[in-house]
């Protein structure tokens, strides 16, 4: 019996593991390197701190870092990336971390899925709430870790100094924007779900080959090098800590209770809304399916599952997850990661409480 229950759980695991790498790597997280590698190697390091710096306005790098998640259709661990591209060239603890969470939590497609799914009200106090909680937890982490922002305007630069190439100052000043534009665009495509696959394949495929050009006729050859050396560098701190966390997530799913779970989550009380948003931070939610999950699987559609610990799992669960978490605390720290992931949770709940107060 117990070797049966453990080969379950691997299978579970694996299985889990198997259905991430299969949805997600090819669409999300290649696109999602690429990003991060063009962020570190080739972004001009004013650009980042214009908008992300400790020392930007914090009307405009808040602002910016809170609603960047309307554009992009990422899920908890295919912002890490890009977190770790904007970190390296320099961006503020607190627009940093403000990113991180609304780059999942404010997806514009979710937001619309879970106001005709699961009610208007809640889509629209997901919204509010999401962007909120962004700004707050980017002011926290500022707040907390003032001291130590002074040390990323000196984070080494990246193998080729791009910012001081001269040949740089020759090519038209669009042209780095253009590319960045290029490569959200063929994430943005590839994880649509409005395109069949044959005109979807077409149209990454016409991105792919114009980037690839804007690459080869302006850039240097070292800049080529850095880009792809920084998106390598990337992929390999990255990606093999989310296959592991994944594994392990599917794992933990298998011998998670959930008829147990439904029953606790009647009510919006503290406790609810805390075991949601912690329920939430562990599982693996993919970007959209959150909405069936807690409508379905947490019962919110037919009663079960309170207002309250719904908008609390709503918030938690596409912002983090197990293997999430493990990269977070690879890339900040285990300090700055410990707090960062607390803040996410206890706001995730108290958004939960206030919102079951007032419906």
């Amino acid at each position: 019996m117990v070797t049966y229950t453990i080969t379950a759980a691997l299978q579970a695991g694996l299985s889990t593991l198997l259905e991430y790498l299969s949805a997600h790597v090819l669409t999300c997280l290649i696109p999602a390197f690429f990003i991060a590698g063009a962020i570190a190697a080739l972004l001009h390091k004013e650009t980042v701190l214009k908008y992300f710096g400790a020392d930007a306005p914090k009307w405009l790098c808040y602002s910016v870092a809170a609603t960047s998640g309307t554009i992009l259709a990422v899920c908890s661990c295919t912002i890490l990336p890009m977190f770790a591209g904007i970190q390296k060239r320099g961006a503020g603890i607190g627009p940093a971390t403000a990113f991180l969470f609304s780059g999942p939590a404010i997806n514009l497609m979710a937001i619309i899925l879970t106001a005709r799914v699961l009610g208007l009200d809640l889509g629209i106090a997901r919204a509010v709430a999401a962007v909120s909680m962004a700004v707050v937890i980017g002011l926290i982490m500022a707040a907390i870790f003032q001291k130590s922002e002074k040390r990323c305007e000196s984070l080494p630069a990246p193998p080729f100094p791009v910012d001081s190439n001269p040949e740089a100052k020759n090519r038209p000043s669009y042209t780095t924007g253009l590319f960045m534009a290029l490569l959200v665009a063929i994430l943005l495509v590839a994880t649509s779900g409005v395109l069949e696959l044959l005109p979807k394949a077409i149209i990454v495929g016409a991105l792919v080959l114009t980037a690839a050009f804007l690459m080869k006729s302006y850039y240097q050859p070292e800049e080529q090098e850095a880009f792809l050396s920084e998106t390598w560098w990337l992929t390999k701190k990255i990606f093999p800590l989310l296959v592991v966390g994944t594994f392990i997530t599917g794992i933990i799913g298998y011998f998670l209770p959930v008829e147990w779970i439904r029953t606790i989550f009647g009510t919006s009380s503290f406790l609810s809304c805390f075991l949601a948003s912690a329920i939430g931070s562990l599982l693996y939610m993919p970007t959209l399916l959150e909405v069936p999950i807690v409508g379905t699987l947490f019962g919110y559609s037919t009663g079960v599952t309170a207002a309250g610990p719904a908008l609390s799992l709503l918030l938690a669960g596409p912002s983090l997850s197990l293997p999430s978490m493990i990269v977070i605390t690879r890339i900040m720290g285990l300090k700055k990661a410990s707090i960062y992931i607390v803040l996410v949770v206890l706001i995730s709940t108290l958004a939960g409480m206030t919102y079951g107060a007032i419906v």
